[in-house]
């Protein structure tokens, strides 16, 4: 074996891959938002660098009806006004969540999402914006 290549999570970890799998499945049927579970997955990738989680999640959302222009222009969510109010406030709180930056105001993040989220949904949205970075760090450890 090459010392070097990439470990093989499916053969060596399958039951924690699907119970990772599981939990997705658990927040989209908890009612998160598909179109912001996409914007959600495409902002951490891009941030983390994840090209095989870019390429995934675009193609998903696409799928799913998103629009080839604001897919382009995630990247610059902040200086478009292609996005909600809510949509906003999702990727805020995305960025926040995955840069860790002691810097950051969560709590007038925070703030901004209860004017657009319930409890349980910025529960379920803080779920997902952790799972895509969990999946992300396994998708860069395989380059």
């Amino acid at each position: 074996m090459n010392p070097t290549s990439a470990i093989k999570y499916e053969q060596e970890i399958p039951e924690v891959l699907t119970a990772l799998a599981n939990i997705h499945k658990s927040v989209l049927q908890g009612g998160l938002d598909h179109k912001i579970a996409h914007l959600v997955h495409l902002r951490a990738s891009q941030i983390n660098s994840c090209a095989h989680c870019i390429k995934m999640h675009t193609k998903e959302a696409r799928e799913d009806g998103e629009t080839n222009e604001r897919l382009d222009r995630v990247i610059v969510w902040k200086h478009v006004s292609d996005f909600t109010e809510r949509e906003r406030a999702a990727l805020a709180w995305t960025e926040a969540l995955t840069v860790l930056d002691d810097a950051a105001d969560l709590g007038a993040i925070r703030a901004e999402l209860r004017r657009h989220f319930t409890e349980k949904e910025i529960g379920m949205l803080t779920s997902e914006v952790a799972m895509i970075n969990m999946w992300n760090r396994f998708g860069v450890s395989r380059n």
